[in-house]
């Protein structure tokens, strides 16, 4: 990731792509499956679908518990904004319209298998990193750049983990 200079009011975004050895269909079983995320994630550790829902559709909420060094514990509720299986899951965290972040997967076709793409926005709505920001405003571009990266790497290595689970067989 270079550096943009970005700012959180931006809402910046990260994103990368692989290419799985697995049809749409067989990769769309992992990357719906919120249960599974927390084993992929450093930072996410436990999720559960809200109100008796049991898979993801529009509409649908799930709490996330996450952790992480520098901000230490937090919990968060997410939204489903986009679900078309075997295309596209995305889910707004926090609040619909003012979400804190935004993250989607979405799986095409190619090549006899699928290319699948995890992209991430921050903001516009207020995050734990807003707090961080607050107390330092001079530093918030390098603030929101060293996130990036974090979630860049993340994203990276889900995609990996998402890869070998579905070209696996498992």
């Amino acid at each position: 990731m270079e550096w943009t200079g970005a700012r959180y009011a931006d809402c910046p975004t990260v994103e990368a792509s692989t290419w799985i050895g697995a049809p749409p269909e067989r990769v769309w079983r992992f990357v719906s499956d919120i249960g599974l995320m927390p084993s992929l994630s450093s930072e996410l550790r436990e999720t559960e679908w809200l109100d008796g829902v049991t898979g993801p559709a529009v509409g649908a909420r799930f709490v996330g518990r996450s952790e992480h060094e520098a901000f230490g514990r937090w919990e968060t509720t997410s939204h489903v904004v986009e679900c078309e299986p075997g295309r596209v899951f995305a889910w707004a965290v926090s609040d619909v319209d003012e979400p804190s972040a935004v993250w989607r997967f979405t799986l095409e076709p190619a090549d006899g298998g699928t290319r699948l793409t995890q992209w991430m926005q921050l903001g516009p709505g207020r995050s734990g990193l807003s707090f961080a920001i607050d107390r330092m405003p001079d530093k918030e571009q390098k603030i929101v750049f060293v996130r990036l990266r974090e979630f860049e790497g993340a994203i990276q290595r889900t995609l990996a983990a998402l890869k070998d689970l579905a070209e696996g067989g498992a």
